[in-house]
């Protein structure tokens, strides 16, 4: 018989039978263990494993595992190739345009018009052309092979960039989830293994905050409640337990208690990953059924134009129509007829009013309707702008061109037509579409993407691991922080540095003998048991460290004390083993406590421990002097608040209160309670009173070295950082005062969360924006508060209208319940270290070492996206300005352009690819901290920018005229003004084409400093990227130039005109200087907005579902406009690249969700105003929805005024999902969750109250 690892290779289960098993719940499950299985202990020795200790952890063991049931990965999407890439970014329709313009180039430099050899006047023609020769007149096909390379040289840059950035960010999501650890026992041993690595067999220690990585069944669990919405759709928490409801189902999230775990279904094969699935061949199905849509729609489109045209013959013969047919007959407004040939078998009605376009127009698209980054939003809406500008030259250009040509040759000089004269017109077209490509700044978003990008890979280093790209910019725009203490301000390394114990005051550790000996064994033991076995304190890795606290920090502090006190805590753990708990009452923010009840002699003790105040509350006796009991009244309690918890509190400790109590069936002390049965465990405020008090404990959380200065330059770059806590009010006084955010006399506000609610609330209970304002401009510590707290003041924040720019704010988080807050807030930060699975789920921004200060550095690196990205623009648009002027006048003057189509398409490689590189990986610097934020409405292009601008095109276009018209004389040479379309280059327009690069060159220096700052040359050699790019870009120009030829209609130049080109160039540097001089609060203010007000949904974001045609079949009232714009900005790849960029962290970080299955946060998304992200493998699910909005989605909930709901993209569907495949497993019961999961498809759930408070609390 085959063996593994000593054992059996045939395991007493299949795969089949555990996955019937998992599709069970509650007392179903049980019956179902104890019926096949006999119980939870069989199915674990069936499946090899040990419920205390683990699998041994063997290589091969681990692998058959995997061979036998499957991985705990579901297999992403294969990215896509090179080739489809390079594909895509042909599909740009200014190239299209380009390419066939060329083409036919082309074609006509091949053509020899056949009358040339005939009659008299096409012998004058080729007099006049007489001084071609041969070799000249066939080197005419050069231009258009030089446009077409240009072409090819663009979408191969584009489709390049696409492909190392995809790559890039599947290695940021590969770090990612490899930093999701999981708790497993292995060999008897506690381990954290990556969840990719869990197999079926494993035991898996659970606790609050996690999102399951896997199925399993429950061995043991202490009060352990799971929020099984992301399956089920029911908002209530679940409670769990090995004799209740054993089942836990992967995605889901553990909102309090813990326990432990058999895995039992990994990967594909568990319920998450079976919806994972099913999802997964639906979007397939309606991918395939959208084009179908879209053919049918198109046939509609081409029916109907008959069907108006054919109108009278149709109604006087009605009887032709057959049933197919009904569908091509559309009316005029009065002549209503159905369409029946809709995919999903509606019947629409044809006709619609201008406000059902209009309405249909503004309904919000999947993914794409969020609000829009700030800068995103600003620099769309400038591209757009600038390209209604420059597609109105650009055709004024070619109608200039055609229209002088023809009054000059067909009017002034009378010559007949000849096919010769097309190529002419084509030159003309080529020249119009080359403006366009260089006046329209595509490069826009691919330097916001090469920037984020860069910015996201170097924030790495600065302990920021960016989720969501965009929240690496708005982080630049941040108003208001609103931080954690614990861990973020401090140093999360506790220990006990004051106690009171026996009414006696100990600044330091106590000995254990000097103790009373009854009283320091209950205090030994109740911190010992009532605290995670998962926490624990280990010696350092060298003699003298500090030792590693692993855990709940708080608990460490505890246990440290223990060992302080020469006792060991795992002694009295092994004694009392967490199999023995009767139950356990775990932490949460509204307890503010947790309490474990063992069985004792026949009865039961309570150990509780919690903040002091609360549990103060709780004890009627406490032990006083020489460990004597004494009763504990109202008075004493407040006089051990008044004298021993405030003073350790002001001085920054956090107090810490022990206490217990005996339930016995005996004889009954004065302390114990007698009982003659089973207390009602349920009844927690019964149980958790009249307790014992053993003792108080101070701890101490040290402030951060470094927080003071980092809290100073925030505040100095006018940023406000407020300090939420659940921490006692004086505690958080003392802290807030350490780190600078409450200074002496600046009339601060500090709140208490009862307080704050006091003031925020009416007199029925609802949170007033009007009373919130007069709390939060103020407000700097909020201590005692709940997570409803923290979302109900970032919320409040951020709908306030008193100040003229919307607040930005940036909120810190680490618990389950931060998740709203967290979603709420413009940028959401994540503890690296101390958050829970479900707070790294629901942050922009994870900080690897859960320090203040990173977010300082996250504030820099989007400070400095933002003016990387003005540099840029500061850069093109001088560059725009000028050569569409150029090209403009030269059309109108000289009628040619002086910048021929492949130089102008040079030029614009310069601009957008190189210079977007060099100009984005500038490094930010301290002075970005040293001005206020820019804002949400602030314009894009400042004062200062655009009298730079300005300035420099008035120089550029000065010296480029002076060369076109007075260059021969000046330089003595040739003129190339007026030359024939068959000339060979000249030195003149090769001179004007050299030095308008020369200065483009040379202010891109200038564009590094956008401020006003002199010194252009400052830390110019600090970025490598840039001077490598600026002297390739040199040197490129100079083999251009000398050996470029035809093809880039350039003729070399000897040594002195190259001198006068670079003499030309440098001016630029001299004349930034005078620009410099210049006062620019003179210019007016608002004539240069662009780029400015708030960010709005715009055209642009309707590509996101990428030319979706409206759910009737017609394109939508706007999608013509849209089209031409984005044919005409040429933004469509960029936007693409973009959306990669963007959509690429975000969906890899879906994919990663599928990949390691720990998470099913794709498919619960909070309503905020930030919108539903955009989703990646199953987004087609939100797009039928969008264009019927559930009346229910975005309902704020009556009771409590809170917008936030637990939303699955899953409830968001349209009834087209839902039909287009059966979602329910092969031999899945009705009732199993994936069922559950999968039914919810086609249906809204209401909202009700329950789920405002689920997803807030």
């Amino acid at each position: 018989m085959a063996t593994i690892d000593g054992r059996p290779a045939q395991y007493g289960i299949t795969l089949r039978q555990l996955r019937e098993l998992m599709e069970t719940r509650g007392q179903e499950g049980i019956e179902k263990i104890q019926r096949e299985h006999g119980s939870t202990l069989e199915i674990t020795k069936k499946l090899y494993s040990s419920p205390t200790n683990g699998l041994s952890g063997n290589a091969s063991d681990m692998e058959h595992r995997r061979q036998t049931f499957g991985s705990n990965v579901i297999p992403p999407k294969p990215p896509k190739t090179f080739l489809t890439l390079v594909w895509e970014a042909l599909q740009d329709v200014t190239l299209i345009i380009l390419q066939v313009a060329a083409i036919v180039s082309l074609g006509l430099s091949f053509y020899r018009p056949p009358e040339d050899k005939g009659s008299d006047e096409p012998e004058e023609g080729s007099a006049e052309v007489g001084h071609h020769d041969e070799s000249e007149e066939e080197a005419g096909w050069i231009e258009g092979v030089a446009i077409l390379i240009s072409v090819a040289v663009v979408v191969f840059v584009t489709a390049f960039n696409d492909y190392t950035k995809e790559k890039q960010f599947r290695g940021l999501q590969n770090r990612i989830e490899g930093e999701h650890k999981f708790t497993v026992i292995r060999g008897g041993e506690v381990q954290q293994i990556g969840v990719g690595d869990i197999v079926v067999g494993d035991i898996c220690q659970i606790k609050y905050g996690d999102l399951l990585p896997t199925d399993g069944i429950l061995i043991q669990s202490n009060d352990l409640k799971i929020d099984e919405s992301s399956l089920t759709g029911e908002s209530d928490h679940v409670r769990k337990g090995a004799d209740s409801d054993p089942m836990v189902l992967s995605g889901t999230h553990v909102m309090e208690g813990s326990g432990r775990m058999l895995v039992t279904a990994v990967g594909v094969n568990s319920q998450a990953g079976i919806i994972f699935t099913l999802l997964g061949a639906a979007a397939d199905e309606e991918q395939e059924e959208a084009k179908k849509r879209k053919k049918e729609a198109k046939k509609e489109r081409k029916k109907k134009k008959k069907g108006d045209s054919g109108e009278e013959l149709i109604v006087a013969n009605p009887n032709k129509q057959g049933d197919g047919e009904a569908a091509a007959v559309t009316g005029n407004s009065h002549h209503v007829t159905a369409n029946s040939a809709n995919a999903d078998g509606d019947v629409r009605n044809n006709k619609h009013s201008k406000d059902e376009d209009e309405e249909e127009v503004s309904r919000p698209t999947g993914g794409g309707g969020q609000e829009k980054s700030v800068l995103q939003a600003k620099l769309t809406k400038l591209a757009i702008q600038i390209g209604y500008a420059g597609s109105f030259i650009a055709v004024l250009t070619v109608v200039i061109l055609i229209v002088r040509f023809c009054v000059q040759t067909f009017v002034v000089e009378g010559k007949p037509w000849s096919p010769f004269y097309a190529n002419h017109f084509v030159k003309f077209f080529i020249i119009g579409v080359t403006v366009l490509v260089v006046a329209v700044p595509e490069g826009l978003p691919l330097a916001v993407t090469l920037s984020l990008a860069y910015s996201v890979k170097k924030m790495m280093k600065d302990n920021n691991l960016v989720r969501h790209l965009d929240a690496c910019e708005t982080m630049g725009n941040a108003t208001a922080i609103c931080s954690d203490k614990t861990g973020t301000l401090t140093t999360n390394r506790m220990t006990v540095v004051q106690s009171y114990i026996c009414s006696e005051d100990h600044k330091t550790t106590p000995k254990y003998e000097s103790l009373p000996h009854h009283v320091a064994e209950l205090l030994l033991y109740s911190i010992s048991v009532n605290s995670a076995y998962t926490s624990r304190v280990l010696p350092g890795e060298n003699p003298g460290d500090l030792p590693n606290q692993v855990g709940n920090k708080t608990e460490c502090s505890l246990l440290g004390f223990v060992l302080d006190l020469g006792k060991s805590y795992q002694a009295i753990r092994d004694e009392i083993s967490e199999e023995s708990f009767h139950r356990v009452y775990t932490f949460n923010s509204a307890r503010k406590s947790m309490s474990t009840v063992i069985p004792r002699d026949g009865g039961y003790r309570i150990y509780t421990k919690g903040a002091s105040e609360i549990v103060m509350k709780k004890c009627s006796f406490i032990y006083g002097k020489d460990g004597k009991l004494e009763s504990f009244s109202r008075s004493m309690q407040d006089r051990l608040v008044r004298e021993v918890i405030e003073p350790m509190a002001c001085n920054g400790l956090r107090t810490i209160s022990v206490a217990y109590r005996d339930f016995v069936r005996g004889k009954a002390d004065i302390n114990q309670v007698h009982i003659e049965n089973e207390p009602n465990w349920e009844d927690e405020d019964n149980i958790i009173s009249n307790l014992t008090c053993l003792c108080v404990l101070g701890i101490e959380d040290p402030v951060r070295p470094e927080v003071p200065d980092a809290i100073h330059r925030c505040q100095r770059a006018g940023i406000t950082v407020r300090m939420v806590t659940g921490d006692n009010i004086n505690t958080a006084r003392s802290i807030a005062s350490k780190c600078g955010i409450l200074k002496p006399g600046d009339n601060s506000l500090i709140l208490e969360g009862k307080e704050f609610n006091r003031r925020i609330r009416d007199a029925s209970g609802k949170v007033q924006q009007h009373l919130l304002d007069k709390v939060w401009v103020t407000l700097r510590v909020l201590a005692r508060s709940s997570p409803t707290d923290k979302y109900t003041l970032v919320k409040g924040i951020i709908e306030s209208k008193i100040n003229a720019n919307r607040e930005v704010v940036a909120v810190t988080g680490d618990g389950t319940n931060d998740g709203p807050a967290l979603k709420m807030a413009d940028v959401g930060f994540a503890m690296g270290i101390a958050g829970t699975d479900v707070a790294k789920e629901a942050s922009d921004i994870i900080l690897t070492d859960d320090n203040f200060t990173s977010i300082v550095k996250a504030v820099m690196w989007g400070r400095n996206v933002y003016d990387s990205i003005a540099k840029f623009l500061q850069f093109q648009l001088t560059v725009n300005v000028v050569a569409v002027i150029v090209a403009f006048v030269g059309a109108c003057a000289i009628n040619d352009s002086p910048l021929k189509a492949v130089q102008m398409l040079w030029v614009n490689l310069i601009m957008d690819t190189l210079a977007s590189l060099a100009l984005a990986t500038e490094a930010p610097t301290p002075d970005l901290l040293h001005r206020k934020p820019y804002g949400r409405t602030k314009p894009l292009i400042s004062r200062t920018m655009m009298k730079n601008i300005l300035g420099q095109a008035v120089y550029m276009i000065l010296v480029i005229f002076v060369l076109l018209f007075y260059g021969d004389r000046l330089l003595d040479i040739d003129s190339g003004r007026y030359a024939d379309i068959r000339d060979p280059p000249s030195q003149h327009f090769t001179i004007i084409f050299n030095t308008f690069v020369m200065m483009t060159l040379f202010n891109e220096i200038n564009a590094r400093k956008i401020h006003g700052q002199r010194n252009v040359f400052q830390g110019f050699f600090s970025n490598p990227i840039f001077y490598s790019i600026w002297l390739s870009t040199l040197a490129s120009q100079i083999v251009i130039v000398q050996l470029g030829g035809r093809a880039f209609s350039t003729e070399a130049l000897s040594l002195e005109l190259w001198l006068w080109c670079i003499l030309f160039g440098s001016g630029v540097l001299l004349w930034g200087q005078v620009v410099t001089s210049m006062p620019t609060k003179k210019l007016p203010k608002n004539v240069f907005s662009w780029g400015s007000g708030e960010p709005q949904t715009d055209p642009m974001a309707d590509y996101n579902l990428e030319d979706k045609l409206d759910s009737d079949g017609k394109d939508g009232k706007r999608t013509g406009q849209i089209l031409w714009i984005r044919g005409l900005t040429r933004l469509q790849t960029q936007l693409r690249v973009i959306r990669a960029f963007k959509s690429t962290l975000e969906d890899l970080e879906e994919r990663r969700s599928c990949h390691s299955l720990h998470s099913l946060h794709s498919m619960r998304n909070l309503r905020s105003h930030q919108g539903n992200r955009p989703m990646s493998d199953i987004s087609y699910i939100d797009e039928d929805s969008t264009k019927s909005p559930s009346p229910n989605s975005d309902k704020r909930c009556g009771s409590c005024n809170t917008a936030v709901r637990l939303v699955t993209p899953i409830e968001e569907s349209s009834p087209t999902t839902a039909e287009t495949a059966p979602l329910v497993p092969p031999g899945s019961p009705q009732g199993g969750p994936a069922a559950a999961a999968t039914q919810q498809l086609g249906h809204h759930r209401p909202h009700t109250h329950a789920n405002t408070q689920n997803s807030s609390s």
